[in-house]
């Protein structure tokens, strides 16, 4: 039986994107909760995986060559479970696997930062600046947009077949409400969204660590931890 690999994670879009993969590839994985409100994600064994004290992050016991492998980034994460495997979720050639890789790195450049900028502005921020939520409020719905044209003219955002450019998009669309977006008014984007999140690999990832979920108003700590000064002092 091969090695278990190690997830460190939590259960943001961020880590839902490996979640719902790692469910996808059927893969055995043991899950190390990183709690980011609490400031787990800099205590050094963690920085000895990710310089960037983002999660998720993995640990492959039985990497290239048989040899162990750490990798931070969700999107590198993700590219290396599916070539480590040889899933169809990334195409292994010609132009499926660029366009592909185009909309993830969609994702990774834009949605999520996008999408998380607003939510830091309109929920978390101790000031409501009205010029940044009005900034990135316009934006996350300038990104359906473009969501929706792509869907459109195709089943998925790679084109005919499911891929990790689905699975990575998913978890920042999902729960529209709480970005002021109604899915009614992006018809396609519904249909898209509401197909994947009827498979059961996604409904197994999204409950990863689902009951550790932070309830309530942020706390003056966990906004520390996750947007203060602290983060600018690790090492």
């Amino acid at each position: 039986m091969p090695a278990t690999l190690r997830l460190h994670t939590w259960p943001t879009p961020n880590g839902h994107k490996v979640h719902i993969l790692l469910e996808e590839l059927g893969l055995p994985y043991e899950v190390v909760p990183v709690n980011i409100g609490a400031g787990e994600q800099f205590r050094p064994e963690f920085l000895a995986i990710t310089p960037n004290h983002r999660i998720p992050a993995i640990e492959d016991p039985e990497g290239p060559d048989g040899q162990p492998l750490a990798l931070f980034e969700s999107a590198a994460i993700m590219i290396y479970l599916c070539e480590k495997t040889g899933s169809a979720l990334l195409p292994a050639s010609g132009a499926a696997r660029h366009i592909c890789l185009q909309w993830l790195m969609f994702q990774m450049g834009g949605v999520g930062p996008m999408f998380g900028q607003y939510n830091h502005f309109a929920a978390y921020a101790p000031e409501k600046i009205p010029y940044a939520i009005t900034r990135y409020s316009n934006e996350v719905q300038r990104l359906h947009r473009v969501l929706e044209k792509r869907l459109a003219e195709a089943e998925y955002l790679g084109g005919d077949a499911y891929t990790i450019a689905d699975i990575a998009t998913f978890p920042w669309v999902r729960n529209p409400d709480r970005r002021g977006i109604d899915l009614a008014h992006f018809p396609n984007v519904k249909r898209w969204h509401d197909a994947i999140a009827a498979r059961p690999a996604v409904q197994r990832g999204v409950q990863v660590l689902a009951e550790r979920q932070r309830q309530g108003q942020i706390t003056d700590k966990e906004r520390e931890n996750m947007f203060g000064a602290t983060q600018f002092q690790a090492r």
